[in-house]
């Protein structure tokens, strides 16, 4: 028997080249699609994620406005009677620093502990014989927030190291 040299596997060039490009449009239609569901999901993404931010600016802002109503309260009863509105005041302040701790960011102002740099922001060192070296004596300015979620961190005098 004679052979031509080719198997008969093998293709005609041409068909090989057809084949290619169809693979080749198939795989970039893949690719194309691909791109067009990633950019729907970080589209759908951002929507999601404005309307979430904007739900949780509203949420924080209506806990707000007893505060704003119980100041005008007071100050419209001021005139009538000025140590009530001393009174409506303080009530009013840990009406707000119970806001601020519901919403996950705790009031601190103690003093006579030992000073955190995570915490405390020192803003005077002080020599103190009573109190232990690096112990907070005043609070200068209260923080809000715990370790790993502060608002502000709580400004404070230091005793200084003996020695």
């Amino acid at each position: 028997m004679a052979t031509t040299g080719r198997s008969a596997e093998q293709e005609n060039p041409s068909e090989e080249a057809a084949e290619a490009d169809e693979k080749i449009a198939e795989i970039e239609d893949r690719w194309r699609r691909a791109v067009a569901d990633l950019d729907n999901v970080r589209k759908r993404h951002a929507t999601e994620l404005r309307r979430a931010t904007e739900a949780e600016r509203e949420r924080v802002a209506a806990a707000w406005l007893e505060v704003l109503d119980n100041l005008e309260l007071a100050l419209a009863h001021a005139e009538a009677d000025p140590s009530a509105i001393v009174r409506g005041v303080h009530a009013i302040r840990e009406q707000a620093v119970r806001l601020l701790a519901g919403l996950g960011y705790p009031r601190d102002d103690e003093t006579g502990v030992r000073f955190d740099p995570n915490r405390h922001e020192v803003v005077a060192v002080v020599e103190d014989p009573a109190a232990e070296p690096n112990t907070v004596t005043q609070v200068v300015r209260p923080g809000y927030g715990t370790d790993r979620h502060q608002l502000r961190p709580t400004a404070v005098t230091v005793s200084k190291s003996r020695g």
